[in-house]
């Protein structure tokens, strides 16, 4: 099972431990298309602020993050797993998982980036402040920019399991799944039961518990009918639309009763 994330766009802070090594992040065929991006990020950040904060999309008070952004080859790395936080990692809470669901986490979680590309929970990285939306003066718009080298590379990520797909929509367009890989992902709507209408912020949280409480039981769902099963299994109310043709994914529907 391969369990597509969305990053969190705040993060905590990159601490003291040792600097990025470009090289040993997972998916080694984005290594070049990581460091186009971090360099022009970094040079970007070291010239001008208020164009870099036009450019980022930044507000007056997270001015700060501009300065993150100069730093990444020095700063300390941690594993992303503990550098992005927000309510679906909260949900999710890592740290507090037991050895087995840790390990299971590190083979199966794929969190996108607008700067990485995508990385596993346990690859070093440091904080930095960069989303998929942004458009880059040289390379242009990064949801375009990593889609020839996730077309590459994602697919043999993927493998032939179980394809749950968690983005939100702003990282949707960096790889989207195809063909047969399509036909095996599932993707998730968090609906308040009584109204039928999307959640925001239980989305996030309720998305978070999901991937918990699969790896707290060890799940190894082998395709999206066999989500839904085990889901309902874990105690969620699920409705399920089976795709109409091959090469679509299926959808998937959460339904919660309270919205907090």
């Amino acid at each position: 099972m391969l369990v597509l994330l969305p990053p969190s766009e705040g993060k905590a802070p990159s601490g003291r431990g040792t600097a990025l090594k470009l090289e040993s992040l997972s998916l080694p065929g984005l290594t070049e298309a990581r460091r186009a991006v971090l360099d022009e990020l970094a040079e970007l950040c070291a010239g001008d602020e208020e164009k870099a904060r036009e450019v980022l999309g930044l507000s007056e008070g997270l001015r700060g993050e501009i300065a993150k952004n100069t730093q990444l080859r020095s700063a300390g790395a941690r594993p992303a797993g503990e550098i992005y936080t927000g309510v679906l990692y909260d949900a999710l809470d890592l740290a507090s998982l037991d050895t087995a669901a840790k390990r299971r986490a590190g083979r199966s979680l794929l969190v996108f980036s607008g700067l990485w590309g995508a990385v596993r929970v346990t690859d070093r990285i440091p904080s930095y402040r960069c989303s998929m939306g942004v458009r880059l003066p040289g390379l242009g718009a990064l949801g375009a920019h990593w889609r020839t080298p996730m077309a590459a590379a994602l697919p043999e990520v993927a493998g032939d399991g179980l394809v749950l797909d968690l983005r939100s929509s702003a990282y949707t367009g960096a790889w989207k799944p195809k063909g047969e890989v399509a036909g095996r992902t599932a993707t998730v709507r968090v609906l308040h039961a009584p109204t039928r209408k999307v959640v925001s912020h239980f989305n996030k949280a309720t998305k978070g518990r999901i991937v918990r409480s699969l790896l707290s039981a060890g799940a190894a769902p082998a395709d999206p009918a066999e989500l839904v099963e085990t889901l309902r299994d874990l105690g969620y109310e699920v409705e399920v639309q089976a795709p109409a043709r091959a090469g679509t994914a299926w959808a998937l529907d959460v339904l919660v009763n309270e919205v907090h």
